[in-house]
């Protein structure tokens, strides 16, 4: 009798994710730009374009790379230049993107009855965040339950708007649509304003902002809080989910109450709006610069300090091992608290009741210096290629921002950048959704020991 080449006794090893050559950052940052070049040919191809639209190779690269990475930069309108098998490709790109190439590449095997073995559980962990690597098949599974859930949900309460506005098969749609876009923080929208439409609309916020919230919270803490919802003597809220959740309320707060103080007479934004609409409008850019991309107000027309606390945020980004981008919470949460506790002359960091090593310490730091250092090499370049076009030395810094933090925003740049300014955006993109420490780890040269260490040197002077 001839066995299926997909039974689990089989010889034959479909093997979609390990690679033993490959270390877990290597594979992580290899299997987006395969799938950033795949999705590319694919929106290049006239099959997935509206009668009558078509893209440049450089336009698909970077709509693919938006996509993927989870930014909602576009150079082109979904709605209007995508058809339906378009449309789900980018809706595909998305979802692969928030959750992870590796973590879809078990989902596979779990449905072709794979067994997963140790070095493939180090990249899963790796690829999630997982701290280590004994429970990360049940996590993986997990996730997958979270988020189809999450998103089902979205999707029947956005369809009590979406179906009334645009009728049964196109409103559930667009529900699904935009669950699953705001979810895994992408900020596309199939409404050529985004959601400017719904700037008023208590049900669309909400539900657009309390998924962007769960997909930005990290997958870890949506399981931790879970278990402990259930059981709450079994687990314990992790420290980890303390210090992310706290962060997470402190900017979400700033981010809603600095755009209510600095744009609430500014004509082009909250100005002409009642008390009710400002809170709700208010709320919602509170929420969105944390890696969503949604905008209900114009970001070309906000107040400049508004501006610059949107850009503060979008860099700081999501909790890690979410769908966000951005330095994330905890990195700066942990580069804060090590800057207070050294000017309090305290040698050791303690954060609920537990001391922060040093090794997590230099890598908060190593992350947030990387980070600086890529947002203004490719706002150099982003200068250097203006030559033709002439954008704002404010808009193009924007710009920067939100592609590194994976947020989307913008004040109506992306469509004027030229092809030199996408490639470049779209690299920002990339680095910023693996991770520039994840790149460099990835391709930096490794030493495997220290032959000579050196006596330490105190003459050396900070600040």
């Amino acid at each position: 009798m001839r066995r299926s080449p997909f039974s689990p006794s089989s010889r034959l090893r479909l093997n979609f994710f390990s690679f033993s050559k490959f270390t877990p950052p290597q594979l992580i940052a290899l299997t987006f730009a395969v799938t950033i070049v795949v999705g590319a040919l694919l929106l290049y191809s006239p099959l997935t374009h509206q009668s009558g639209h078509s893209l440049s190779l450089v336009q698909s690269f970077f709509m693919a790379t938006s996509a993927l990475c989870v930014t909602g930069l576009a150079v082109v309108d979904v709605g209007s230049t995508f058809n339906l098998f378009g449309q789900l490709v980018m809706l595909a790109l998305i979802q692969i993107g928030g959750l992870g190439i590796i973590t879809f590449g078990t989902l596979f095997a779990f449905l072709l009855g794979r067994r997963i073995n140790f070095s493939e559980r180090v990249r899963l962990a790796q690829q999630v965040s997982a701290f280590d690597t004994g429970g990360v098949v049940r996590l993986i599974r997990q996730i997958f339950i979270f988020t189809l859930s999450a998103e089902a949900l979205g999707t029947l309460l956005l369809a009590l708007r979406f179906v009334p506005k645009e009728g049964w098969g196109k409103g559930l749609y667009y529900s699904l649509f935009h669950a699953v876009s705001a979810y895994n923080n992408a900020g596309f929208s199939l409404y050529p304003d985004n959601l400017m439409g719904f700037a008023g609309d208590p049900l669309i916020n909400f539900v657009i902002g309390g998924l962007i919230i769960l997909g930005g919270m990290g997958f870890i803490v949506q399981i931790n809080i879970l278990g402990h919802w259930r059981s709450p003597r079994r687990e314990r809220i992790l420290v980890h989910s303390k210090i992310v959740l706290s962060v997470m309320a402190a900017l979400l707060a700033v981010g809603m109450l600095s755009f209510l103080l600095f744009d609430w007479n500014n004509p082009r934004t909250l100005g002409p709006l009642p008390l009710g609409e400002k809170l709700l409008v208010s709320f919602f850019q509170g929420v969105t610069p944390r890696t969503a991309g949604f905008n209900t107000v114009d970001y070309s027309g906000i107040s400049q300090p508004s501006l610059f606390i949107t850009i503060i945020l979008m860099f700081i980004g999501a909790n890690p091992g979410s769908t966000g981008g951005g330095i994330k919470t905890s990195t700066f949460f942990v580069m804060m608290m090590a800057a207070i506790s050294l000017v309090r002359g305290r040698s050791d960091l303690a954060v609920f009741g537990r001391r922060v090593d040093r090794a997590t310490i230099v890598r908060a730091m190593t992350v947030g210096l990387l980070s600086l250092g890529l947002v203004n090499t490719g706002f150099l370049l982003l200068l250097i290629a203006n030559n033709d076009n002439n954008l704002s030395f404010e808009r193009l810094f924007f710009e920067t921002v939100s592609a590194f933090g994976t947020a989307g925003l913008s004040m109506n740049t992306t469509t004027l950048l030229n092809s030199n300014q996408e490639m470049i955006v779209s690299a920002l993109m990339y680095l910023g959704r693996i991770g520039p420490l994840t790149f460099a780890v990835a391709f930096g040269n490794r030493v495997k020991s220290e032959p000579v260490k050196y006596p330490p040197e105190r003459d050396i002077l900070i600040g």
